[in-house]
């Protein structure tokens, strides 16, 4: 009996070919649009950024384990790497500076390693627990050890030290920044391969079902322990990246806050989607460099963001778009860009109205001794005169009749079009 041979070969995924090219393109060009030092300040964040708050998705929307102690790992990568740094400049190690985030990562890594298992023992609740736990009794030790963490002035370096290969000094922030992007596409390639190997669809697995997991003979602490450890390790990448960026690192990088603000940012930008990360990422420099520069009352204004996408899109910006783009594929997205421009103009006049009685009392409480007056999108308020208080509630008021109006009709609308899909998946399927 003659056996034959048969070959199989998978075609290329031509759109995913696409996206990362793009992907790339975009990261090469970016700093050649946006020429300024503040643009190439901010374009070197974004890059660091996406790498942590992909690592934590690794833990949040990959594997379910809500952590408030993510900032332990980025920011002991940053430390460990500051610290290389300065061993660097004195020619203690001949290590390239090109190199010294993988020293964060690995430095990380080993700390994950140490603390990860106990940390993984419980899921959910409990394993959120002691993750604020740890990042607690971090934040703490870096008061009460200055030698290796500084104190309250940190730990400084230079990173223009070590061998300078082609006339790359890592001096001017543009050499930086591609120093940044390349670590940038690096890590995100390999974060999006570990989601189709075994072990990322295990990890999926327990985050939805542990007990059927165990039931199959896998050990679901294992599982976690290992993401939590490779999780761990790209967290380092980014803080020694931020090491190299700011040349300064303080006990601020492994306190509560900066872990909230992974939690936070990755929420809002999609857990539940690989991308979306990488737009709350984006989010949350923009946020933190030109939002806190316009208002004082910034935090409030994210909080109120954050509130209103948990209420009603929590599955983040990620969600929004692929659920345009589902109505895209079929056709009707024209159909409701009317009502996306109505929407889009009511909660405009909505935020015009509330944010004008924020930043009256906003001025009241921390700029009284500069007057009652201030300036607020073009116009003059008295913040103690009941002119500026009456036209402010009556702008937000109105907007929001209208915003509800609006609302409305355009809920029929979506419902409309998502029968009709319905519908249509329906018909093609009995085809």
């Amino acid at each position: 009996m003659s056996t034959q041979t048969h070959y199989q070969f998978k075609p290329y995924n031509v759109g995913r070919w696409i996206v990362w090219s793009l992907f790339a393109l975009v990261m090469l060009l970016a700093p050649m649009l946006f020429t300024s030092s503040l643009s190439h300040t901010m374009l070197s964040q974004m890059g660091i950024a996406i790498i942590v708050c992909l690592s934590y998705n690794m833990l949040l929307g990959q594997g379910g384990m809500l952590s408030f102690g993510h900032a332990v790992y980025s920011g002991m990568g940053s430390f460990l790497a500051i610290h290389t740094l300065n061993l660097v400049s004195k020619g203690n190690w001949p290590i390239p500076v090109s190199l010294i985030p993988i020293v964060g990562g690995l430095s990380s890594m080993v700390l994950a390693v140490v603390l990860g298992w106990v940390t993984t023992k419980k899921a959910a609740t409990p394993f959120a627990m002691i993750t604020l736990g740890i990042g607690e009794l971090v934040w703490a030790m870096s008061l009460m050890f200055p030698e290796f963490f500084g104190g309250e002035g940190g730990v400084s370096g230079n990173r223009v030290a070590g061998g300078k290969p082609f006339g790359i000094t890592f001096g001017p922030q543009i050499q930086l920044y591609y120093l940044i992007a390349v670590y940038t596409f690096i890590c995100t390639a390999l974060m999006f391969a570990f989601t189709r190997t075994p072990l990322g669809r295990m990890l999926n697995a327990v985050r939805d079902n542990p007990e059927r997991v165990e039931f199959v003979g896998y050990d679901t602490q294992k599982v976690r322990y290992i993401a939590f450890v490779l999780a761990a390790f790209f967290a380092g990448i980014s803080g020694g990246l931020a090491a190299l960026n700011f040349e300064i690192v303080t006990s601020e990088v492994v306190g509560g806050p900066r872990s909230g603000a992974y939690l936070l940012f990755t929420f809002l930008g999609g857990a539940t989607f690989f991308f979306g990360p990488i737009i709350g990422a984006i989010l949350m420099v923009l946020a933190f460099v030109l939002l806190s520069e316009l208002t004082k009352a910034w935090l409030l204004y994210l909080g109120l963001v954050f509130l209103f996408m948990v209420m009603y899109a929590p599955g983040g910006v990620a969600s929004l778009i692929m659920m345009n783009l589902r109505v895209a594929a079929f056709g009707k997205l024209r159909q409701l860009w009317v009502s996306y421009l109505a929407l889009a103009v009511t909660a405009l006049i909505v935020l015009v109205g509330a944010a004008a009685m924020i930043e009256m009392v906003y001025h009241l409480q921390l700029n009284a001794a500069l007057g009652p007056e201030l300036r607020f999108m073009g116009a003059t308020l008295n913040a103690k005169g009941l002119n500026s208080w009456f036209g402010a509630g009556f702008v937000m008021l109105t907007g929001l009749f209208l915003f509800e109006v609006t609302r409305r009709q355009f809920v029929r609308e979506w419902d409309a079009i998502q029968e009709y899909i319905e519908k249509e998946i329906k018909r093609r399927e009995a085809l």
